[in-house]
C-alpha cells in the first residue's frame, strides 16, 4: 500500500505553517490518507483511555479468524 506522505516522520503540531496547509489540503483531496489519519487518531484515543473495556463475546475468535485469512492472502 503507497502512502503520500511519511507520518511517522510529521508531527503536525511542529511542522511550519506551509507544510500544514500542504498537509491538510492534501488530506481534503486524499481518501486513503484522510481515512489512515482519522483511524490513526481513533486508535490513539482508546490506547490513551486507561479505561478497560469489555470485547463482545465471541470477539476474539472472530479476530483471530480474521487475521488468519488475511496472513494467508
Amino acid at each position: 500500500m503507497k502512502y503520500c506522505w511519511n507520518y511517522q516522520t510529521i508531527s503536525i503540531t511542529k511542522v511550519d505553517p506551509e507544510l500544514r496547509v500542504a498537509i491538510e489540503e492534501h488530506l481534503r483531496q486524499c481518501h486513503r490518507c484522510s481515512v489512515l489519519l482519522d483511524s490513526t487518531r481513533k486508535m490513539l484515543y482508546f490506547v490513551a483511555d486507561e479505561r478497560i473495556f469489555e470485547v463482545p463475546v465471541g470477539y476474539s475468535e472472530r479476530l483471530h479468524k480474521m487475521l488468519s485469512r488475511q496472513s494467508q492472502a
